[in-house]
């Protein structure tokens, strides 16, 4: 058995996204009591709605860093702790836009289980330029603050981002993944909110690892896509709109969760 799956027994485990507001330093952020607030709030609808796990991220830190500032992993910190406090599933982190370093600390401290890496084996382009694979400095860094069992799942090519070195097949990616340490493989489409390519999702089984999708699952697309894969992370379609103060809807998240029991 995988870590993976002694982590998530539930067969196909559907993992929501806990999108916090703006964070310290930003604009838009107003308090960390506001944070904690609308962290739980999401935590309560998604559990509530039948979600196996749920992933803490900071998306709408706009425009992203490649990595954070000390306020902005105080502030996760604090938020992870007190989600993990009050969850009864298991719990992830990811600080975006690359910063391992960060997740791994965070996860370590406040008691998660799991990091997500947008990238961790392909060289990429992304929106802030070039990004490099650091799968070996990961690794002896989770080992260095004592945090192996903290499990890494890691984008394969992921969305809003291109091969710098040209095409690369998704096989390839996912068998280096696993050579490099990854405890499962995540499979996007090109953006938020739209869908992996099944071809992509049966490509990323060449690692021998679980494969997640990443990206646009929602009830219109879930008979087409589940069959094809072990997981999924899923937070647009479980929101009551786009923006940082929209909020996770229980309803939302009853329907998916009824829509991939179907499928």
């Amino acid at each position: 058995m995988t870590r993976f799956h002694e982590l998530f027994p539930t067969p196909r485990p559907l993992i929501g996204m806990i999108a916090l507001p703006p964070l310290p330093g930003y604009p838009a952020f107003t308090s960390i009591g506001a944070l904690v607030e609308a962290a739980l709030a999401d935590l309560a609808a998604l559990e509530g709605g039948g979600v196996s796990g749920v992933l803490v991220e900071n998306d709408f830190d706009q425009p992203h860093t490649l990595v954070g500032g000390a306020e902005i992993v105080a502030a996760m910190t604090r938020v992870t702790s007190e989600v993990v406090q009050h969850a009864r599933v298991p719990v992830g982190v990811e600080v975006l836009l690359n910063d391992w370093r960060a997740s791994l600390a965070v996860a370590a401290m406040a008691g998660a289980r799991f990091i997500r890496l947008d990238f961790f084996v392909d060289r990429v382009r992304s929106k802030l330029g070039i990004i490099e694979p650091q799968p070996t400095s990961i690794l002896e860094f989770r080992r260095r603050i004592r945090a192996e069992h903290v499990h890494i799942y890691a984008d394969l090519q992921v969305k809003y981002s291109s091969m710098a070195d040209g095409p690369k097949p998704i096989a390839q990616s996912a068998r280096e993944a696993a050579s490099a340490g990854a405890d499962a493989v995540i499979v996007t489409g090109t953006e938020t909110g739209v869908g992996p390519d099944v071809t992509d999702l049966k490509d990323a089984r060449a690692g021998g690892l679980p494969v997640l999708i990443g990206s646009g699952l929602g009830p219109d697309n879930a008979a087409n896509l589940v069959a094809h894969a072990d997981g999924f992370i899923v937070g647009t379609s479980m929101r009551s709109g786009r923006t940082a103060t929209d909020r996770v809807v229980r309803g939302k998240v009853e329907a998916l969760t009824r829509a991939i029991a179907s499928a």
